[in-house]
């Protein structure tokens, strides 16, 4: 900056806000409302979808701790009159909170894992290998994020309800094996990059790859690596962050997943969310009569709901500045 510059802002600081307005002809005075101006409206902006996110949230929070009086007194709004931490007890009972954890737990990391080691494996070779039909094929995974569950929703239950393979099942034991109410059709679907969302980490992983340089690949090739070797020693130590992603991702669509847990497990205790869609009749079996009002399950509803996200908030507040991190290294190498 040359010596008149340097005297120019000098002088420019020492003067007031308004000498400095009328010697710009009013500048200075327009672009500071503006720039308040748009300040207050992003504030707003984000105020608002923050209490449209939070709100209801907070709104179940304080039902749970009602009494049921308080639930149809209308001048209880936001903050119980009658405190009380019975609704927890009676929804973990109904929930049989801690097996359905302990089953929601192994089941949905058991998925995660499955579905990130095959979707790996799948979006690199989708994003490296020429092979016949590869278009096609990418095609049908993009129509696996396009179409909703529920048009193959029957076809599925079908399946895996009379599951065979090439009819040596009925060859052998004369009949199809039925592998509802069990785990396997999860663990098949996630093998076969077929479970929940599993076209969505396929396209993410294989736009994460297409982006790494390949100078990378050949300069393991030339120090000796094989395909495999570099695959698991060179391409996955650099997609932590996006592994990270589909991992958390999976957890996290898998532990809420009522579609999948509807249709296989059905009302097996396994998956929190099938039993918080059994609490209304649990509850007339506890009390012995159906006498319950229907704001009673609702507010039922709501804790067990609570119940249910609370893993979900502690995993994010332990694992959220790795997850905002491998969001942000993933975008930029997109």
């Amino acid at each position: 900056m040359s010596k008149e510059k340097k005297v120019k802002v000098k002088i420019g600081n020492r003067l007031g806000f308004w000498e400095r307005n009328r010697l710009s002809h009013g500048y200075l005075l327009r672009k500071t409302i503006l720039n308040w101006s748009i300040s207050i409206f992003r504030a707003i902006l984000l105020f608002g979808m923050c209490f449209l996110i939070v709100q209801p949230l907070l709104n179940k929070i304080s039902i749970s701790f009602m009494e049921t009086r308080d639930i149809y007194d209308s001048t209880v709004i936001a903050i119980p009159r009658h405190f009380t931490t019975a609704n927890y007890k009676l929804a973990a009972y109904l929930m049989t909170f801690w097996k359905a954890l302990f089953n929601s737990t192994w089941i949905s990391i058991l998925v995660a894992v499955l579905q990130v080691g095959t979707c790996t494996m799948v979006g690199y070779g989708f994003a490296r290998y020429n092979f016949p039909l590869k278009k096609v094929l990418f095609a049908c995974v993009m129509l696996t994020i396009i179409i909703p569950p529920n048009t193959y929703m029957g076809s599925q239950y079908l399946h895996f309800t009379f599951f065979d393979v090439f009819g040596i099942f009925k060859l052998v034991k004369g009949e199809p094996i039925n592998l509802l109410k069990t785990w396997f059709p999860y663990f098949l679907l996630c093998i076969t990059c077929m479970g929940l969302k599993s076209g969505l980490y396929v396209f993410m992983l294989r736009q994460y790859f297409r982006g790494v340089p390949k100078e990378l690949e050949e300069a393991a090739y030339v120090d000796g690596c094989g395909k495999i070797k570099t695959f698991v020693r060179i391409m996955i130590p650099d997609a932590k962050p996006i592994l990270t992603s589909c991992f958390l991702f999976a957890l996290v669509w898998q532990w809420t997943d009522s579609y999948f847990s509807g249709l296989f497990i059905k009302n097996h205790f396994t998956i929190l969310t099938s039993n918080l869609s059994s609490i209304p009749m649990r509850l007339y079996e506890y009390y012995g009569q159906v006498t319950q009002t229907v704001g009673y399950q609702q507010q039922m509803l709501a804790t067990g709901m609570l119940m249910t996200i609370v893993p979900l908030i502690i995993l994010y507040l332990f694992a959220q500045k790795g997850f905002v991190e491998s969001l942000s290294q993933t975008g930029i190498k997109m």
